[in-house]
């Protein structure tokens, strides 16, 4: 789950971590207002989606004269922005961020993660503050500083006089040594207490008055710890996320919407990889990820068909089913039962592999529905491909 950048700097003063004032704003009526309570030399309005790129896409705008505050709200407040993070449709902005601004003298980049190797967290630094990390680890690599922590340990001192080090500050800005070591240590206790996916400031600048300050802010929380923290899960906001997947949410299916004409319906995130992979092979383009999980159900799979019959590009629909953890006559059963229960009104492949396979594909060909049945997964794609209309 992400949240705005004004949520995120709301959880860093929480913990310690400098940012500038700021206040979310969702009118030009309160953005005068608050730049009157503001009373800052420079005002930073920042649109508040859920992508990155939003400065060179119009959607951060900087003005000395509080009078033209309003103004600029007024202009962002309902606009598109397109980033290379939204795509082509982009997204709406429906509130704002406005805040003092900050005498800079050096911009860096920060940000913790999991190290999927180690399954340790990492400190990720670099001098190239204001620039995107991927740019930086492309072609200036040797910049990215790494620094993992030891989860049974915690941040030590000597993590942060790493990281310090690496990037210099203890011979070109000395005086922010200790607020700096101090700020990777709550930003770590932030990371570790909320269960996050990845927490970022991009920049972390270093003021002329020689402090610390987060001057951007992105948080990711994993999914799989908001039940432990009911004060993250009210910081959603729906108008971010796409509406189906938001529905499989409350049906426990791990979905993702993508751009294809080709639904997808498969038990497990590597088939489920590896089955839009085979349906671009055979000419075609997925619709979307959807993994009902090792235990499909009728309940599963019916929630999954409603899902997928909802998005208007789907032409039609593959469901690839291993038979593990369930049998396969059970999987069958489970889609017959829910092709009953919801009319699908548009092509239907199903391939089924694994326990009792053969007495599953016995059952899906004779229950009378209009589908049809395959035992190759590349036998499957070239069906649901040609019955959509493509062919490789």
């Amino acid at each position: 789950m992400n949240v705005h950048e004004f949520q995120a700097k709301s959880m860093f003063a929480q913990f310690g971590v400098p940012v500038p004032r700021g206040k979310e704003i969702t009118s030009s009526e309160t953005a005068m207002a608050w730049a009157t309570e503001l009373n800052s030399p420079v005002f930073v309005v920042k649109a508040q989606i859920h992508a990155g790129g939003r400065g060179k896409a119009g959607g951060v705008k900087i003005t000395k004269n509080k009078a033209e505050v309003p103004g600029l709200a007024k202009d962002l407040i309902g606009k598109t922005l397109i980033t290379h993070q939204t795509g082509p449709k982009g997204r709406v902005v429906h509130r704002l961020l406005i805040e003092e601004g900050a005498n800079i003298a050096k911009e860096l980049y920060l940000s913790i993660l999991v190290d999927r190797d180690s399954g340790w967290p990492v400190f990720i630094a670099s001098t190239e503050g204001g620039m995107e990390i991927e740019e930086v680890a492309a072609h200036t690599p040797e910049k990215i500083i790494k620094e993992p922590i030891d989860p049974a340990v915690g941040f030590q001192g000597y993590n942060g006089r790493n990281i310090t080090f690496a990037l210099g500050l203890n011979t070109i800005e000395p005086a922010v040594v200790n607020p700096f070591i101090q700020m990777l240590g709550n930003l770590y206790r932030l990371f570790m207490e909320k269960n996050c996916a990845l927490v970022e400031i991009n920049p972390l600048i270093i003021t002329k008055e020689k402090t610390v300050v987060a001057l951007d802010g992105k948080v990711s929380f994993d999914d799989n710890g908001l039940f432990r923290h009911q004060d993250v899960k009210q910081m959603r906001d729906l108008n971010e996320e796409e509406p189906l997947e938001i529905e499989a949410t409350a049906n426990d299916l791990n979905y993702v919407k993508l751009d294809g004409n080709i639904g997808c319906m498969v038990n497990g995130a590597g088939l489920a990889m590896a089955t839009m992979d085979v349906i671009k092979l055979a000419g075609s383009e997925p619709a979307n990820f959807l993994d009902v999980g090792g235990g499909a159900t009728k309940e599963t799979v019916a929630a999954g068909f409603r899902i997928l019959l909802k998005d208007p590009n789907v032409k039609g629909i593959f469901i690839n089913i291993f038979g593990g953890i369930v049998r396969c006559e059970r999987i069958a059963n489970g889609v017959i039962e829910a092709a009953k229960e919801v009319k699908i009104t548009v092509p239907l492949v199903v391939r089924l592999q694994g326990t009792n396979a053969e007495e599953g594909r016995k059952l899906l060909a004779e229950s009378g529905l209009k589908l049809e049945v395959a035992n190759d997964l590349w036998e499957a794609a070239q069906k649901i491909v040609k019955l959509t209309g493509k062919a490789a």
